[in-house]
């Protein structure tokens, strides 16, 4: 997330957030998160700190943090990005990336509503419309734009989370990982 914001003033892209419920991806393509499988959480440890120097992009994580990570549900905190993509689409990059910054690099809750409410304050939201998004997450509306979102990944291939789709040539082509990001630039003349 962080470093695709980044290159999206240098390549010519237009980068759209979509969000979309981990969960329910990884439910219906019947995924595990890397974690599960001991030998691929301990690389993946390592890639991340890797990447997170190589990208200077503050991302730390230890073994314990797999727990929390599984432990937490981001149902809300996507609910509240959903309602803003809804009403203040102008916010979503902000808002994303304050969520991002609060889980994986300050170890911070993003489930509880005072959470949420504090990555909303961060990203210059009113307390006044942080209410009225937090009273819409509840609504058919916008439950079901997180299900049709969440399909619509699915729907391109997505298994997991970071998944991004760069339509080019009239064509789809998905990406999986943080570490795709050279390929993604192969493949629209970057």
């Amino acid at each position: 997330l962080q470093v695709l914001c980044r290159y999206q003033h240098i390549w010519n892209i237009d980068l759209r957030f979509r969000p979309a419920f981990l969960g329910g991806i990884m439910q219906a393509t019947g995924n595990k998160p890397p974690a599960m499988l001991p030998k691929r959480g301990e690389y993946m440890l390592k890639d991340l700190e890797r990447m997170g120097k190589y990208y200077q992009v503050p991302v730390t994580i230890s073994a314990s943090d797999f727990q929390r990570i599984l432990g937490k549900s981001s149902l809300g905190a996507m609910r509240f990005i959903t309602a803003i993509d809804m009403t203040q689409p102008k916010y979503l990059e902000t808002l994303s990336r304050e969520f991002w910054m609060r889980f994986w690099s300050q170890h911070e809750d993003i489930s509880q509503m005072e959470s949420i409410v504090a990555v909303a304050g961060r990203a210059g939201l009113s307390s006044e419309f942080t209410q009225k998004l937090l009273d819409m997450i509840s609504s058919p509306e916008v439950k079901n734009r997180l299900k049709e979102t969440t399909e619509e990944a699915i729907k391109y291939g997505a298994f997991g989370m970071p998944a991004v789709v760069a339509h080019f040539n009239g064509k789809p082509h998905l990406f999986f990982g943080s570490d795709r990001l050279e390929l993604l630039a192969n493949v629209i003349g970057e």
